[in-house]
Order: C-alpha cells, then structure tokens, then sequence
C-alpha cells in the first residue's frame, strides 16, 4: 500500500518522503554520539574530582603509629559530597586487604591495580549505582597485620549527579537538533518548491494547450535534466504530426479515389435506366458491374492498407510455398480472362518461414494482381517462395512491358500509379507497408530474362 503511494505520489512527495526519513536517521545518530560524548566528557570532569579526594587522602594516610591511619577524612568527605551532591564511599587498605579503613565492602576493580595508575569503573554498592576510583601506591614501611607493602585507595560517589547531568545535556542536544531539522525541512520544502517551479509551469503550459496543438515545447529556462525528456517528448509529438498528416492526406486521396468510381457509377446507372435498347442497357450494366468491381477492390485495398499501417505483425510459422499456391488459386480465374500462365515454384512443406500470414498474403495477392493486370496478355507470371542465409522471401515475376519509367522512382508511395492504368495505385503500397511491419524491404527489379518486372517481398529471420 505504502508502495503504491510513493508511486503515485508526486515528485515533492517523493523526496520528502525519501528526505525525512534519511535526515530523521541522521539527527538520531547524530544525537546518540552526542549522548556518548556527553557521557565521556561527565565523567572525565567527574573522574577528575574522585582522582582529587583521592589524593587528598592519600597525603592524609599515615604509618607513623604502627598501623594505618587516615587524618580528618569525614570534613574532607564533607566537602567532596557537598561538590558531588551525591553519596560518597571511601576505603584505604593494604594491598593484601588484612587491614583497611571505611567502606570495606566497596566493589573491587575489575583487573589488577598497577602502582601509581589511577583507574576508574562502574559498579552497583547496596543497590545505587557509583562510580568508582581507586589508586596503588607503595607504602614505606607495612603496617601491623599485614606483610603488604602496597597501599589502596578506594572512592566511590553516586552516579545520579552524572546522569542528571547527562539527561540534561541530552535533552537540550535533543531540542536543538528537532528545532535544527524542522527548519531544514521547511528549507527543504521551501527550495523543492523552486527547484519544481519550472516543471509546474511546463505542465501548466501543456494543460492550455489545444488539443490539435502539437508545436514543440520551449526548453528554454528549463532544468538541464529536464531538457532530455522535454526533447523526447517534441520528437513523439513531431512522429504524431507527421502521422496525422499522412492520415490526413490519406484520406483525402481515399476520398478523392472512391468519389470517381462512384460518379462513374451514378452516370452509368442512369444511362441505363434511360437506355430503352436492351442490348445497349445490357452493354452498360456490364460496365456498371466492371465499374463496381474497381470500386469495390479499390475499398478492400484502402482498408487493407489502413490495417497494415496500424496492426502488429503476429509472427508465426507460415508455409511460403502453400501460401503462394493459395494466392495463385485466388487469382486463377481473372488469369484466365486474361489468358495468363499463372504459376508456382516451390513444394508445399519446403520453405517454412516466421510471419504474419495473413498480412503476407495480402501483399501478394496485390503484387500478383497487378503483375496480371498490367503484364501482358496471354504473358506469364510466377510465384516463388525461397530464403537465403539472412531471411525469406516471395517473388512475382512477369514477362510484360515492365514498370513505365516516370512511376519507377514512385514505385511503393500510395496512390501512385502510371497513366494507362486502370487500378487505384495501393497494391505495392500495401506490399511495401506490409513488408516494414516484419522489418523487411520491398525490391523492385527487372525479370531475370530482360523482360517485364520482378518484385521481390524481402524480410529477415531475426
């Protein structure tokens, strides 16, 4: 759920919801080193003033009578606890432990004192919380009851002083550091706002725009980052204007193609409904059914080409030999009113090839359409399905006149057709359309004997 919001959220959203965490940590880790270093520096101050009582008694401890004694401590504990403001613990013993004075039960260091190195420690004494300092130092002479010529010193004061001292500092570190980020995220918010400005004003400009308005977006006062998609984005909607006109433009001609059949055939109807001859009203219907074919083929060729200029090419094994038969049994019988050899090379199962069947089959059938229609009379025409190392192929090859030269450099463009001809100028249009769906080339070519058209469906098997 969380996910889906930051997906959908806006880009401010996005980085204050990547920032506040992020800056959230930071004031957190920052904060704990600053508790760490407020510890360590409480109890170097604090270790500083137990190292003082120590050596105060110290020069207070005296052997002078045989034994071991310490002058005046309690005043001098009097004034170290009024400085600690907590309870304060001592002890001063032998090394071997036989003889001692104060606090005789208060916790040992945790390794073994070495002469002349004060060491301080943490410990717990009746239930409180102390820290404590202790010190070794030879002694000149060993007093009675004991053989030790080392002498210890032991303080130890509470740590509630310490850690309300500590508390405190933490505290206050604490609200400095939440004051310190709520005002850098407010600037955060702040300069995300105008670092954003731009984009909000470029989606502001694209929103007024006209919904036919496909100029290329300014990128001046653009972020730089922002200039690449600003660029993709012009370059989409130049591919979309120059659609939309070749749509357009398609259109017109389609029009333009269809409203003359159609006139055609309005005249011829009412030429025949006038005729009161039967034989000639018999010779217009006949015309009129010729004019309707044209027109009806011309429609089946404009929507063809419309759906081979939108629709994916759907890869799948396809028999090319077969599929060129197929093509050629479609066609036979206008071959036959033309008195054409209509002919295949290649055996079924041989030439297996990947594409879309039946995007294929209509560009040869229009290829081989108009190999029949504008070759020549009583001519041939062959169909062949190959491959070579790179791709596959279908061939129509005729034996007519050839392609007139004015329409050879136009060979492919719509609607572009020579001046005897009777078709509407889209086979080789579609062929062509047909043939970059599958990433392939249209080739036109003279036939391998010199003489009419070869016309070559190209494509590759990547």
């Amino acid at each position: 759920m969380s996910w889906n919001w930051i997906r959908q959220a806006s880009t401010r959203q996005r980085l204050l919801a990547l920032l506040l965490p992020a800056m959230t940590l930071m004031a957190a880790v920052g904060l704990w080193f600053t508790r760490e270093d407020a510890i360590a520096s409480t109890n170097a101050a604090y270790d500083r003033s137990l190292l003082g009582a120590i050596r105060a008694l110290d020069l207070n401890v005296s052997t002078a009578s045989g034994g071991l004694a310490v002058e005046l401590p309690y005043r001098l504990f009097e004034f170290f606890q009024l400085t600690a403001k907590g309870s304060v613990y001592f002890r001063v013993a032998t090394a071997d432990g036989l003889v001692e004075l104060g606090n005789p039960d208060l916790p040992a260091p945790p390794a073994a004192l070495q002469p002349g190195r004060p060491v301080f420690y943490d410990a717990s004494y009746f239930g409180e919380n102390v820290r404590v300092g202790a010190f070794m130092r030879a002694l000149d002479d060993a007093p009675e009851g004991s053989d030790s010529r080392y002498l210890v010193i032991q303080v130890a004061e509470g740590t509630a002083s310490r850690e309300q001292f500590t508390a405190g500092f933490v505290r206050r570190a604490a609200l400095r550091d939440g004051a310190l980020l709520a005002v850098l995220l407010a600037s955060v918010v702040a300069v995300l706002g105008v670092a954003l400005r731009p984009i909000t004003r470029l989606a502001a400009q694209t929103r007024s725009r006209a919904p036919d308005d496909l100029r290329p977006i300014e990128t001046d006062g653009l972020p730089r980052d922002i200039q690449p998609l600003v660029a993709a984005v012009n370059q989409q909607m130049e591919r979309t204007r120059q659609l939309m006109d070749e749509r357009q433009s398609f259109v017109d001609d389609a029009s333009h193609q269809l409203r003359t059949p159609l006139a055609t055939l309005r005249a011829q109807l009412d030429y025949a409904l006038r005729e009161p001859d039967a034989g000639r009203q018999r010779l217009a219907l006949q015309a009129l059914s010729a004019a309707l074919s044209g027109a009806i083929r011309a429609a089946n060729q404009l929507l063809a080409l419309a759906r081979s200029d939108t629709a994916q090419a759907l890869l799948e094994p396809v028999d090319l030999a077969r599929l060129a038969r197929d093509v050629a049994v479609e066609l036979l019988p206008l071959a036959r009113t033309r008195g054409v050899d209509l002919g295949v090379e290649g055996d079924a199962g041989q030439t297996w090839a990947r594409g879309d069947r039946e995007l294929l089959r209509q560009a040869l059938l229009n290829i081989t359409h108009n190999a029949i229609e504008h070759g020549r009379e009583h001519g041939v025409v062959t169909l062949t399905a190959g491959a070579d190392a790179q791709g596959w192929q279908l061939r129509v090859v005729d034996d007519g006149p050839g392609m007139p030269p004015e329409l050879a450099g136009r060979a492919g463009q719509r609607f572009a057709k020579g001046r005897e001809s009777r078709g509407s100028g889209l086979g080789l249009a579609i062929a062509r359309s047909v043939i970059g769906r599958h990433g392939g080339a249209l080739r036109l070519e003279a036939a391998p004997l010199g003489q009419g058209a070869c016309v070559t469906l190209w494509w590759p098997r990547a």
